[in-house]
């Protein structure tokens, strides 16, 4: 199993960002020595919520701090950003990286960073289709074109040139039924950051391994879950950090992303969002925030253990990444989770087996 870990660079009580930026980074590079697979980098704007405005600057920066974990986007924000520009970064960290770029995009969801970019959110949909397709193409070819309304572009001959094939490290966040259905056209993982029991998200997962399977004759890559972990050896001392701090980084991302506001309803393409908000303002912040704890990773080694075991038990070949700095949780506490997981953890969730998921019956 492919395991690795998210860094979310919040904005952290009584540090500087200089000082925040260093702890996480000093996470990725303590990952790599510990055995971790991959390192997983966001891209926000403008707000305490999250301040990493190029994930790909981040990634280069870790490339010459590490020798072997991948190096991935979680995600790309394509509508921020320039197809042209996104290709030729993509292949910049590739090359400095000696191929351990993994290449993660998504369309976002936030007004906040929007506006200030001045792109309406109902374009969102049709700026991603228009765009993914443009990159996936050229990190094949070395050359970028396009024609749509968005980003005309003329053919454009990229360098550095791709040093491989992109294909096994393409990478989308989906969770709508719209970007369920471009992440199996693009052939691409699906990266889902779970909000609610893996089990009440199966429905989403077998539609994307069915329309994978129908679209390109193979079987579906293993669907890559994003999740917050805490491990103490203390069970009942886990519990209440995990609840405290995953607590607050739930309602962080409510207010972020406004998840109980009623734009969504009349936003194209964000129908699935409007209906996720009307379930938070019926049942409440509070027990929506408690149900979003218990769908994480926490616990003693054993219970985390089990709890990955579940999953591999309803879902299947999946891949696990874990954020283990969120809610302003002291960095020490932090470190010694991501320390404790490596050891107790790592080597046995790696030696699961999941079976890859065929829908073709």
């Amino acid at each position: 199993m492919h395991i690795g870990l998210n860094l979310g660079f919040a904005a952290h009580p009584g540090l500087s960002d200089e000082d925040m930026y260093h702890h996480e980074l000093d996470l990725a590079v303590e990952a790599d020595a510990l055995g971790y697979d991959s390192v997983w980098v966001v891209e926000h704007h403008f707000s305490d919520y999250s301040l990493c405005p190029d994930n790909f600057v981040v990634l280069a920066h870790l490339a010459g701090r590490t020798s072997r974990i991948k190096l991935g986007t979680a995600a790309v924000i394509l509508p921020w950003n320039n197809p042209l520009r996104v290709a030729e970064k993509a292949l910049m960290v590739d090359a400095i990286s000696r191929g351990r770029l993994l290449l993660g995009v998504g369309r976002g969801l936030s007004r906040t960073e929007y506006e200030p970019f001045r792109i309406p959110l109902d374009e969102t949909r049709d700026r991603f289709d228009e765009a993914a397709p443009m990159i996936f193409e050229a990190l094949e070819t070395g050359v970028l074109h396009g024609d749509g309304p968005f980003y005309p572009q003329p053919r454009a001959e990229l360098r550095p040139r791709p040093r491989g094939s992109f294909l096994g490290r393409r990478y989308m966040v989906a969770g709508s039924p719209e970007s369920v259905v471009a992440a199996a056209r693009l052939r691409a993982s699906m990266m889902s950051f779970i909000v609610k029991p893996v089990p009440d998200l199966m429905p989403t997962f077998t539609r994307y391994r069915e329309l994978f399977e129908a679209e390109h004759g193979e079987i579906a890559p293993p669907i890559a879950l994003n999740v917050n972990m805490y491990c103490h050896a203390d069970d009942e001392l886990a519990k209440e950090r995990h609840f405290e701090y995953v607590n607050r980084f739930f309602l962080a991302n409510v207010e972020h992303y406004e998840m109980a506001g009623e734009h969504f309803a009349s936003i194209k393409g964000h129908e699935r969002y409007a209906a996720n908000a009307e379930y938070f303002r019926e049942i409440g912040l509070e027990k929506a925030a408690h149900n979003y704890a218990a769908t994480a990773l926490w616990g003693s080694p054993e219970r985390i253990l089990g709890q990955i075991e579940a999953i591999r038990d309803e879902l299947g070949d999946f891949e696990l990444t874990v954020a283990p700095s969120f809610g302003g949780m002291p960095y020490d506490q932090a470190r010694a989770s991501l320390e404790l997981f490596a050891r107790e953890v790592l080597p046995k969730a790696r030696s699961l087996r999941g079976k890859p998921v065929s829908t073709a019956a």
